[in-house]
């Protein structure tokens, strides 16, 4: 058998990285920022024991959950969930999703408000978790409004005019079933979707906000040596 020498060129071995290529810079921020034991970690600081440090992990919990049950609910449609036990059972499931989503929302929400969560140049992580609450209610809304029974017909009209007022009525239009529907389950639901795993990489990127008691003495004690 005759061996056969290969290039580097033929099996990328021994090739030098260029340094101005876009994927050698992604690969780069990735490794630096995202390190396999920062991404998935097998170890988490004492101080997580609490609980307040939970409600982030219930919330995303809850969420697969609303896109899981939202996922089969779409299968068959509005007429499945309201003639099948089946369909009614889905329904209820993800109706109650969706209250816990919330619920655990907001007690991690105020919860890392009371523990100013944006120290440590973590502003952002914050940011994003404000916006994804903020998408969230609207999701909640155009699911009400997807009902097809009579109290979505009741919220559509008492709030059309409500919206009206703002200049948005003829974009976000409430009384539209259909536009409700896809924005129910496919705009907002990629936009609370994308929104969070960007928050849970700023977490992995910057670390869980410790307590403030344990909050290393900021930069301008450090330089004045502690003076008052």
């Amino acid at each position: 058998m005759t061996a056969v020498d290969h290039t580097p060129a033929e099996t990328g071995e021994g090739l030098a990285e260029d340094a101005d290529q876009w994927t050698a810079k992604i690969r780069r921020f990735l490794m630096s920022n995202l390190p396999p034991g920062r991404l998935i970690p097998d170890r988490q600081p004492s101080y997580m024991a609490s609980w307040i440090y939970i409600f982030g992990a219930l919330t995303m919990g809850a969420l697969a959950m609303v896109i899981i049950s939202g996922g089969l609910l779409s299968v068959e449609g509005p007429t499945w969930w309201h003639a099948s036990s089946v369909g009614l059972f889905v329904n209820s499931l993800h109706l109650w999703s969706v209250e816990l989503f919330f619920f655990f929302m907001v007690v991690h929400l105020w919860g890392k408000f009371f523990m100013a969560a944006w120290r440590g140049n973590r502003a952002l992580t914050w940011m994003t978790g404000v916006i994804t609450f903020m998408a969230s209610i609207g999701a909640g809304l155009t699911g009400y409004l997807s009902q097809t029974n009579f109290d979505s017909q009741w919220i559509s009209t008492q709030a059309k005019d409500g919206l009206n007022g703002v200049g948005v009525g003829s974009f976000f239009n409430v009384l539209n079933f259909g536009q409700m529907l896809m924005w129910h389950i496919m705009i907002l639901p990629l936009a609370v979707v994308a929104i969070s795993v960007l928050h849970v990489l700023l977490v992995r990127t910057r670390g869980i906000v410790p307590p403030i008691e344990l909050e290393p003495a900021n930069s301008a004690t450090a330089t004045t040596g502690g003076e008052a």
